[in-house]
């Protein structure tokens, strides 16, 4: 079977890692991969953002399956170009991926079909938008996010009228993100425990995935800028049977029945940023794709083949399907470039991938890496590694992935030391 894999980030590496381990042995492209994923995958030289070069070279190679890694070839409609041809394709229709590809659309989306979420109002006129801010309408603090794709950095927490209108004026200007900012999404901010809910969805049917928590901050402490992601764990210490299934009955069930509704059909994976609010749970934002670095502790603990699953799932064949997990929680440190999420040394060579990995039930994911004209591993983005280790319970596994991640050092780099250290209290508390 022959596989080709859309990306070159932490959430390919982990997909690229998974299809290795298939017990079908597929061969697997990637496009255009890093120096990690390169272990696992041929590599292909077309960046994942040019979708007419990808949906040629698919056309012309005929893969029995393309699964697309990240959300900006989904949102360009990727998966139609594919689909068009009769290549099987994880990811969603562009217009299904519109839930993540444009706030304003998810937001209405969610209002139309009665799925709780954050109140919100919808500006494109700079003055319109300032008038409200500094208005009574106007709660503080409150959220302004850019409307379209950010790469995660999209979003202002704002404690005042000021830093609310100054992120207002570097997006609708076209300074902070272009085009994706020049309309911006003003919502009250939600308070309580933010958790990442991932299920994966044929068009008709879902099945849930592993639950997950990841941190979004810079610095220990939830501290410091928003970045794509720091760190992440699983099982979620927040989610048990109970708040899981009112998440499908209140969220998803709506969401996937209102996305065929509207004839946008959904045939990937669909992650839910959700925050457990005192009034129940509420949607923070979709993701029409694998979260990262979600990905890196979510593929390493199913017990089975994720190519089965993917396969299905681009199929519209996931009637019947459940997946399993091993009981082994699984803790990511991602390792990033002093400056991450702003501008970031590249070419820094890397030490201790080795010795990190001869570490028991411990695997590193590559991020951003490349290798330069002598071989060696560099870095070549923020997010550089994702340090993944399982263990027989989440004190475990988290003593193991900083085990790890001492191991491994570059110039200037930067890692959170605190990541699943309140569940691990809370655990340790129940």
């Amino acid at each position: 079977m022959r596989v080709l894999l859309v990306g070159g980030g932490g959430r390919e590496s982990a997909l690229a890692w998974a299809l290795a381990r298939s017990p079908r042995k597929p061969s697997v492209d990637c496009a255009p991969g890093n120096a990690g994923i390169e272990r696992h995958a041929r590599r292909v030289a077309i960046p994942a953002e040019d979708v007419p070069a990808l949906a040629e070279h698919a056309r012309r190679e005929r893969y029995d399956l393309v699964v697309v890694g990240p959300e900006v070839p989904l949102t360009h409609g990727l998966a139609d170009r594919l689909r068009a041809e009769g290549i099987p394709v994880f990811g969603p229709e562009a217009r299904a991926a519109e839930v993540e590809g444009s706030k304003s659309f998810s937001k209405a989306f969610m209002a139309r079909h009665g799925i709780p979420t954050a109140g919100f109002d919808v500006f494109t006129d700079l003055d319109a938008c300032l008038r409200f801010l500094d208005g009574s309408e106007a709660v503080y603090p409150l959220v302004v996010k850019a409307d379209g794709l950010a790469a995660g950095k999209g979003v202002v927490l704002a404690d005042d009228a000021a830093a609310a209108k100054a992120a207002a004026r570097a997006m609708l200007s076209g300074d902070a993100f272009g085009d994706a900012g020049r309309t911006v999404v003003v919502e009250e901010l939600l308070r309580g425990r933010e958790v990442s809910f991932f299920v994966l969805s044929d068009g008709e049917r879902f099945v849930e995935l592993a639950p997950c928590q990841d941190y979004k901050r810079a610095a220990d402490g939830d501290r410091g800028p928003n970045t794509g992601g720091m760190g992440t764990y699983s099982p979620s210490a927040w989610l048990d049977a109970g708040m899981r299934g009112t998440l499908e009955r209140s969220i998803v069930t709506p969401t996937i029945a209102g996305l065929a509704a509207e004839g946008r059909m959904f045939r990937g994976v669909l992650f839910l940023g959700i925050m457990l609010t005192p009034d129940g749970p509420k949607v923070l934002e979709y993701n029409a794709r694998f979260g990262d670095p979600e990905t890196q502790v979510l593929l390493p603990r199913l017990d089975g083949d994720w190519l089965d699953l993917l396969e299905a799932t681009a199929g519209g064949n996931l009637a019947g399907v459940q997946p399993r997990w091993r009981d082994e929680a699984a803790v990511c440190v991602v390792m990033a470039s002093r400056g991450y999420p702003d501008r970031v040394a590249k070419g820094l060579p890397i030490e201790g991938l080795d010795a990190a990995e001869e570490l028991p039930d411990v695997v590193v994911f590559h991020a951003g890496t490349e290798r330069d004209g002598s071989g060696r591993v560099v870095t070549a983005g923020g997010r550089v590694l994702g340090v993944t280790a399982l263990g027989a319970d989440l004190p475990a596994a988290r003593a193991r992935a900083y085990e790890a991640v001492s191991k491994i050092r570059w110039d200037g780099e930067h890692h959170r030391s605190d990541i699943a250290a309140d569940a691990v209290s809370a655990t340790r508390g129940a």
